[in-house]
Protein backbone atom coordinates (compact mmCIF):
# COMPACT_ATOMS: atom_id res chain seq x y z
CA UNK A 1 0.00 0.00 0.00
CA UNK A 2 1.12 3.78 -0.57
CA UNK A 3 3.02 5.62 2.30
CA UNK A 4 1.18 6.83 5.39
CA UNK A 5 1.64 10.28 6.44
CA UNK A 6 2.26 11.59 3.64
CA UNK A 7 3.70 15.44 3.60
CA UNK A 8 5.63 18.60 3.92
CA UNK A 9 8.18 19.79 6.70
CA UNK A 10 8.45 23.16 6.80
CA UNK A 11 11.05 24.83 8.95
CA UNK A 12 14.47 26.13 9.08
CA UNK A 13 17.92 23.66 9.71
CA UNK A 14 19.49 23.88 12.44
CA UNK A 15 22.47 21.19 12.94
CA UNK A 16 23.05 17.80 10.89
CA UNK A 17 25.27 14.59 10.96
CA UNK A 18 26.48 12.04 8.74
CA UNK A 19 26.10 7.83 9.56
CA UNK A 20 29.45 6.91 7.78
CA UNK A 21 29.45 3.92 9.51
CA UNK A 22 25.85 2.27 9.88
CA UNK A 23 24.22 -0.79 8.31
CA UNK A 24 21.74 1.79 5.81
CA UNK A 25 23.46 5.40 6.20
CA UNK A 26 21.64 8.24 6.40
CA UNK A 27 22.43 12.23 6.63
CA UNK A 28 20.53 13.60 9.45
CA UNK A 29 19.16 16.77 9.66
CA UNK A 30 18.12 18.36 12.87
CA UNK A 31 14.80 21.38 11.54
CA UNK A 32 12.58 23.44 14.06
CA UNK A 33 9.47 25.30 12.75
CA UNK A 34 8.21 28.61 13.95
CA UNK A 35 6.35 27.61 17.02
CA UNK A 36 9.67 25.62 18.27
CA UNK A 37 9.40 22.05 17.52
CA UNK A 38 11.91 20.29 16.82
CA UNK A 39 12.33 17.18 14.29
CA UNK A 40 14.67 15.02 12.08
CA UNK A 41 14.86 14.70 8.62
CA UNK A 42 16.63 10.92 8.09
CA UNK A 43 18.08 10.90 4.08
CA UNK A 44 19.29 8.25 2.87
CA UNK A 45 22.45 7.88 1.24
CA UNK A 46 22.80 4.30 0.60
CA UNK A 47 20.18 1.71 -0.57
CA UNK A 48 20.13 -1.76 1.11
CA UNK A 49 18.99 -3.34 -2.57
CA UNK A 50 21.53 -3.71 -4.86
CA UNK A 51 23.36 -1.32 -6.60
CA UNK A 52 23.67 0.06 -2.98
CA UNK A 53 24.47 3.79 -4.64
CA UNK A 54 21.56 6.38 -5.10
CA UNK A 55 21.07 8.50 -7.92
CA UNK A 56 20.90 11.94 -7.29
CA UNK A 57 20.14 15.12 -9.28
CA UNK A 58 20.71 19.15 -7.79
CA UNK A 59 18.51 21.76 -9.76
CA UNK A 60 20.82 24.65 -8.47
CA UNK A 61 17.68 26.82 -10.01
CA UNK A 62 14.56 25.34 -9.39
CA UNK A 63 11.69 26.61 -11.29
CA UNK A 64 8.70 24.72 -11.23
CA UNK A 65 4.33 25.54 -9.90
CA UNK A 66 4.89 23.27 -7.28
CA UNK A 67 6.88 26.06 -5.21
CA UNK A 68 4.07 28.21 -5.10
CA UNK A 69 2.11 25.52 -3.59
CA UNK A 70 3.90 24.89 -0.95
CA UNK A 71 2.72 26.12 2.50
CA UNK A 72 4.54 28.55 4.47
CA UNK A 73 8.13 28.66 5.37
CA UNK A 74 8.77 27.49 9.11
CA UNK A 75 5.28 25.87 9.78
CA UNK A 76 5.83 22.78 10.42
CA UNK A 77 4.33 19.55 9.20
CA UNK A 78 1.92 19.56 6.55
CA UNK A 79 0.03 16.31 5.36
CA UNK A 80 -0.49 15.99 1.45
CA UNK A 81 -3.04 14.65 -0.95
CA UNK A 82 -1.32 12.42 -3.70
CA UNK A 83 -2.66 13.81 -6.21
CA UNK A 84 -1.74 16.40 -8.98
CA UNK A 85 -1.84 20.52 -8.67
CA UNK A 86 -0.65 19.85 -5.15
CA UNK A 87 2.43 19.83 -3.13
CA UNK A 88 3.30 16.29 -3.80
CA UNK A 89 6.16 15.16 -5.66
CA UNK A 90 6.08 12.62 -8.85
CA UNK A 91 9.52 12.04 -10.06
CA UNK A 92 7.73 10.95 -13.61
CA UNK A 93 4.59 12.81 -13.87
CA UNK A 94 5.82 15.81 -12.21
CA UNK A 95 8.52 16.93 -15.06
CA UNK A 96 10.51 18.37 -11.88
CA UNK A 97 13.91 17.24 -13.34
CA UNK A 98 15.32 15.64 -16.50
CA UNK A 99 15.76 11.44 -15.59
CA UNK A 100 19.14 11.65 -17.55
CA UNK A 101 20.53 14.02 -15.34
CA UNK A 102 20.85 11.66 -12.46
CA UNK A 103 24.27 10.73 -11.09
CA UNK A 104 25.56 8.26 -8.97
CA UNK A 105 26.90 9.38 -6.03
CA UNK A 106 29.00 6.72 -3.25
CA UNK A 107 27.54 7.43 0.00
CA UNK A 108 30.61 7.98 1.85
CA UNK A 109 34.50 8.46 0.60
CA UNK A 110 37.33 9.83 2.56
CA UNK A 111 37.94 13.10 1.08
CA UNK A 112 36.37 16.29 0.10
CA UNK A 113 32.97 16.81 -2.43
CA UNK A 114 33.45 13.04 -3.80
CA UNK A 115 30.47 11.45 -2.00
CA UNK A 116 26.07 11.99 -1.26
CA UNK A 117 26.73 13.35 2.30
CA UNK A 118 29.19 16.02 0.47
CA UNK A 119 27.04 17.23 -1.48
CA UNK A 120 24.07 16.83 0.70
CA UNK A 121 26.42 18.74 3.88
CA UNK A 122 27.07 21.54 0.87
CA UNK A 123 23.47 22.75 0.53
CA UNK A 124 22.15 22.19 4.50
CA UNK A 125 25.19 23.65 5.79
CA UNK A 126 24.09 26.77 3.47
CA UNK A 127 20.97 26.37 4.86
CA UNK A 128 22.22 26.51 8.81
CA UNK A 129 24.42 29.53 8.16
CA UNK A 130 21.58 31.66 6.51
CA UNK A 131 18.78 32.16 8.83
CA UNK A 132 16.23 33.44 6.18
CA UNK A 133 16.68 30.01 4.55
CA UNK A 134 13.51 28.15 4.35
CA UNK A 135 13.71 24.20 4.41
CA UNK A 136 10.92 21.99 2.98
CA UNK A 137 11.39 18.58 3.77
CA UNK A 138 8.93 16.25 1.72
CA UNK A 139 8.58 12.45 3.05
CA UNK A 140 7.02 10.36 5.17
CA UNK A 141 6.13 11.44 8.89
CA UNK A 142 7.32 9.48 11.95
CA UNK A 143 5.89 10.21 15.48
CA UNK A 144 5.47 11.99 17.51
CA UNK A 145 6.91 9.63 20.00
CA UNK A 146 5.37 10.69 23.13
CA UNK A 147 8.87 10.38 26.16
CA UNK A 148 11.13 9.09 23.78
CA UNK A 149 14.09 10.99 22.78
CA UNK A 150 15.33 11.73 19.44
CA UNK A 151 18.25 8.97 18.49
CA UNK A 152 20.39 11.24 17.05
CA UNK A 153 19.66 14.83 18.34
CA UNK A 154 18.32 13.72 21.59
CA UNK A 155 15.32 16.50 21.84
CA UNK A 156 11.92 15.22 22.93
CA UNK A 157 9.88 13.81 21.89
CA UNK A 158 11.50 11.81 18.80
CA UNK A 159 9.27 13.69 15.40
CA UNK A 160 10.67 13.82 11.98
CA UNK A 161 10.47 12.46 8.49
CA UNK A 162 12.02 9.83 5.99
CA UNK A 163 11.68 8.28 2.84
CA UNK A 164 13.30 11.31 0.88
CA UNK A 165 13.47 9.51 -1.89
CA UNK A 166 11.79 8.28 -4.98
CA UNK A 167 8.84 5.93 -3.32
CA UNK A 168 6.90 4.24 -6.91
CA UNK A 169 8.80 1.95 -8.98
CA UNK A 170 10.18 -0.83 -5.79
CA UNK A 171 10.17 -4.47 -6.33
CA UNK A 172 10.84 -6.96 -4.24
CA UNK A 173 10.26 -6.15 -0.46
CA UNK A 174 9.64 -2.50 -1.19
CA UNK A 175 6.91 -2.84 -3.51
CA UNK A 176 4.38 -2.38 -1.48
CA UNK A 177 5.45 1.43 -0.95
CA UNK A 178 4.58 2.19 -4.37
CA UNK A 179 2.56 5.04 -4.98
CA UNK A 180 1.65 8.00 -7.42
CA UNK A 181 2.47 11.52 -5.93
CA UNK A 182 4.02 10.47 -2.63
CA UNK A 183 7.98 10.50 -4.02
CA UNK A 184 10.21 12.96 -1.48
CA UNK A 185 12.56 15.75 -1.64
CA UNK A 186 14.45 18.31 -0.19
CA UNK A 187 13.72 22.03 -1.26
CA UNK A 188 15.57 25.23 0.29
CA UNK A 189 14.60 28.79 -0.37
CA UNK A 190 17.31 31.25 -0.06
CA UNK A 191 14.90 34.44 -0.70
CA UNK A 192 18.57 37.19 -0.54
CA UNK A 193 18.84 35.41 -3.99
CA UNK A 194 14.87 34.61 -5.00
CA UNK A 195 16.07 31.20 -5.73
CA UNK A 196 14.87 27.69 -4.57
CA UNK A 197 17.70 24.71 -4.50
CA UNK A 198 16.23 21.13 -4.62
CA UNK A 199 17.65 17.75 -4.53
CA UNK A 200 15.96 14.51 -5.55
CA UNK A 201 17.22 11.09 -4.73
CA UNK A 202 16.08 7.72 -6.44
CA UNK A 203 17.47 4.25 -6.26
CA UNK A 204 19.51 2.56 -9.29
CA UNK A 205 16.73 -0.49 -8.30
CA UNK A 206 13.69 1.59 -9.37
CA UNK A 207 11.86 1.81 -12.48
CA UNK A 208 11.17 4.60 -14.65
CA UNK A 209 7.24 3.92 -16.04
CA UNK A 210 5.32 2.82 -13.40
CA UNK A 211 1.48 2.22 -13.05
CA UNK A 212 -0.79 5.56 -13.06
CA UNK A 213 -2.72 4.00 -10.14
CA UNK A 214 -0.12 2.16 -7.87
CA UNK A 215 3.00 2.99 -8.80
CA UNK A 216 4.02 -0.37 -9.81
CA UNK A 217 7.05 -1.26 -12.39
CA UNK A 218 5.45 -1.46 -15.93
CA UNK A 219 6.87 -4.57 -17.02
CA UNK A 220 8.88 -4.86 -20.15
CA UNK A 221 9.43 -0.62 -20.47
CA UNK A 222 12.59 0.73 -21.60
CA UNK A 223 14.76 2.08 -18.66
CA UNK A 224 15.63 5.68 -17.47
CA UNK A 225 16.40 7.49 -20.17
CA UNK A 226 20.54 8.17 -19.88
CA UNK A 227 21.08 10.74 -22.87
CA UNK A 228 21.00 14.35 -21.09
CA UNK A 229 21.15 15.80 -25.34
CA UNK A 230 17.52 14.00 -25.45
CA UNK A 231 18.83 11.15 -27.89
CA UNK A 232 16.88 8.25 -26.44
CA UNK A 233 13.66 10.00 -27.38
CA UNK A 234 12.48 10.86 -30.96
CA UNK A 235 10.31 13.40 -29.86
CA UNK A 236 10.72 17.00 -27.42
CA UNK A 237 8.30 19.38 -26.13
CA UNK A 238 10.36 22.35 -27.17
CA UNK A 239 7.79 25.48 -27.00
CA UNK A 240 4.20 26.30 -25.43
CA UNK A 241 2.20 29.31 -26.21
CA UNK A 242 0.41 29.37 -22.74
CA UNK A 243 -1.27 33.04 -21.99
CA UNK A 244 -1.85 34.21 -25.58
CA UNK A 245 -3.05 37.50 -26.33
CA UNK A 246 -6.74 38.52 -25.87
CA UNK A 247 -9.81 37.76 -23.96
CA UNK A 248 -11.04 33.75 -23.19
CA UNK A 249 -11.19 31.25 -24.68
CA UNK A 250 -7.41 31.66 -25.56
CA UNK A 251 -5.87 29.60 -28.45
CA UNK A 252 -3.25 28.02 -26.45
CA UNK A 253 -0.51 26.04 -28.36
CA UNK A 254 2.41 23.60 -27.62
CA UNK A 255 5.04 23.19 -30.18
CA UNK A 256 6.67 19.52 -30.35
CA UNK A 257 9.83 18.68 -32.58
CA UNK A 258 11.32 15.51 -34.32
CA UNK A 259 15.05 15.42 -33.33
CA UNK A 260 15.81 11.75 -34.80
CA UNK A 261 17.19 11.35 -38.45
CA UNK A 262 13.69 9.52 -39.94
CA UNK A 263 10.27 10.82 -40.18
CA UNK A 264 8.03 9.93 -36.89
CA UNK A 265 4.69 8.69 -37.26
CA UNK A 266 2.30 10.89 -34.97
CA UNK A 267 -0.04 8.71 -34.94
CA UNK A 268 -1.51 7.68 -31.09
CA UNK A 269 0.95 10.08 -29.49
CA UNK A 270 -0.42 12.14 -26.88
CA UNK A 271 0.00 15.73 -25.12
CA UNK A 272 -1.31 15.54 -21.24
CA UNK A 273 -1.69 18.57 -19.02
CA UNK A 274 -0.96 19.21 -15.39
CA UNK A 275 -4.79 18.23 -14.91
CA UNK A 276 -3.93 14.72 -16.53
CA UNK A 277 -6.14 15.68 -19.75
CA UNK A 278 -5.08 14.05 -22.55
CA UNK A 279 -4.63 15.41 -26.49
CA UNK A 280 -3.99 13.54 -29.52
CA UNK A 281 -1.34 14.79 -31.56
CA UNK A 282 -2.04 15.19 -35.19
CA UNK A 283 -1.70 12.53 -37.04
CA UNK A 284 0.38 11.55 -40.04
CA UNK A 285 4.36 12.37 -40.30
CA UNK A 286 6.77 14.32 -38.74
CA UNK A 287 9.53 14.75 -40.55
CA UNK A 288 13.42 14.75 -39.71
CA UNK A 289 14.09 18.20 -37.39
CA UNK A 290 10.59 19.78 -38.01
CA UNK A 291 8.40 20.79 -36.10
CA UNK A 292 4.72 20.47 -34.98
CA UNK A 293 2.55 23.32 -33.45
CA UNK A 294 -0.57 21.50 -31.84
CA UNK A 295 -3.79 23.73 -30.60
CA UNK A 296 -4.85 22.81 -27.67
CA UNK A 297 -8.54 24.21 -27.29
CA UNK A 298 -10.74 20.98 -26.47
CA UNK A 299 -8.28 18.77 -24.86
CA UNK A 300 -5.45 20.58 -22.57
CA UNK A 301 -6.02 23.47 -19.99
CA UNK A 302 -2.61 25.54 -19.80
CA UNK A 303 -3.01 27.93 -16.42
CA UNK A 304 -1.28 31.06 -16.15
CA UNK A 305 -0.32 29.95 -13.03
CA UNK A 306 1.99 27.69 -13.60
CA UNK A 307 1.56 23.86 -15.22
CA UNK A 308 3.24 20.53 -16.48
CA UNK A 309 2.87 19.59 -19.82
CA UNK A 310 3.83 15.70 -20.91
CA UNK A 311 4.60 14.28 -24.32
CA UNK A 312 3.21 10.43 -24.19
CA UNK A 313 4.30 8.05 -27.06
CA UNK A 314 1.59 5.40 -28.67
CA UNK A 315 2.52 2.72 -25.98
CA UNK A 316 1.02 5.65 -23.05
CA UNK A 317 4.84 5.90 -22.07
CA UNK A 318 6.16 8.78 -20.81
CA UNK A 319 9.13 10.29 -23.48
CA UNK A 320 9.44 14.01 -22.29
CA UNK A 321 7.95 16.75 -20.00
CA UNK A 322 7.97 19.88 -19.31
CA UNK A 323 7.16 22.39 -16.72
CA UNK A 324 6.59 26.53 -16.08
CA UNK A 325 6.18 28.37 -13.73
CA UNK A 326 3.47 31.48 -13.37
CA UNK A 327 6.66 34.07 -14.10
CA UNK A 328 7.03 32.66 -17.07
CA UNK A 329 3.22 32.66 -18.17
CA UNK A 330 2.74 36.20 -16.83
CA UNK A 331 3.98 37.75 -20.80
CA UNK A 332 0.48 37.65 -22.59
CA UNK A 333 1.58 36.41 -25.97
CA UNK A 334 4.83 35.34 -25.78
CA UNK A 335 6.21 32.19 -26.42
CA UNK A 336 7.89 30.06 -23.59
CA UNK A 337 10.71 27.65 -24.86
CA UNK A 338 12.19 24.50 -22.66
Amino acid sequence: MPLKNYGVLAATAVDRRREDSTDTPHYQIHLRDAAGTDYRAAVNVESQQAPSELLQVVVDDFRHPLTGLLPAAGSGWTDLPSKPGTAALDFIRGNLFDPAALRILPPGLPGADNDLADLLDHYVGRAIDDPAAAVYVIGQRFGPEPGVPDKVFGFRPGNGVHDVHMNQGNGGRFRSDNGVYQDGGLLIHLPAENRWVAVFLAFQSQAWHTDDTTGHPLPGTPPRPTDPTGHDAPLRIVAALVNPVGPGPEDETVTVLNTSAAAVDLTGWHLVDQSEQRLALPAGPLAAGATRTVHTAGGLTLGNHGGAITLLDPSGLKVHGVAYTARQAAAEGRTITF
